[in-house]
């Protein structure tokens, strides 16, 4: 079969079968551009070392070209796969057995109809769902806290454990507290807001008394 016909049967022209390549000696050049610039910086991928040789040393090769010459070469850096973090189960939520063996404590915040933020921190016994205080007002630093657990202790007594996620007041008791997700505490927070918090924009005589 002639060339002529191979070309019609498969419908390309004879021009584009018989052209030859006239890049080879470029090819040849950016070649050796490539392998020395990989050699000299380890680090540099294809798009430093394209950026190198266009605003650089001043060539004006297709970005495609390059990439072409670069794959071919296998200069392509590896990307790392990203290392998966073995985290631990969490441990199952102790139930306790009677009261005070622990408590959960936590802090919720809102905000007033004037933009002013308050936090309120909430203690139960997590026996009986019991709530044995909340401490209401725009600040509760540190020490606020540690009163309002001295005088819950007061009238309730010493409880074994502490689910709280503030590692700062672990200094107040002697065992250790129980670092557990605080889902005890944070099951009442619907429950409060409906009740104690939302019922200021309805209520007129409520929203009488909040400060100004």
């Amino acid at each position: 079969m002639s060339v002529a016909l191979a070309c019609r049967t498969f419908g390309i022209s004879e021009g584009c079968y018989r052209r030859e390549g006239k890049f080879s000696d470029e090819n040849a050049l950016i070649r050796d551009w490539l392998l020395r610039l990989t050699q000299e910086h380890k680090t540099w991928g294809f798009g430093l070392c394209f950026l190198y040789l266009r605003n650089v040393a001043g060539f004006v090769w297709n970005h495609k070209r390059v990439l072409r010459i670069c794959r071919e070469l296998e200069l392509n850096l590896r990307i790392k796969p990203k290392r998966r973090l073995v985290r631990e189960a969490p441990e199952t939520l102790a139930v306790p057995a009677r009261m005070n063996e622990t408590w959960s404590m936590d802090f919720m915040s809102d905000q007033l109809e004037d933009g002013r933020t308050f936090r309120t921190l909430n203690v139960i016994d997590d026996f009986n769902r019991e709530g044995l205080g909340i401490e209401v007002d725009f600040s509760l630093p540190a020490a606020r806290v540690a009163r309002t657990l001295d005088r819950i202790i007061a009238w309730r007594g010493r409880p074994m454990n502490i689910r709280v996620e503030l590692p700062a007041l672990r200094h107040r008791f002697k065992r250790p507290l129980a670092t557990d997700p605080n889902t005890s505490v944070r099951c009442c927070r619907t429950g409060l807001e409906d009740a104690a918090l939302r019922c200021a924009i309805f209520s007129p005589e409520i929203r009488s008394r909040t400060p100004t």
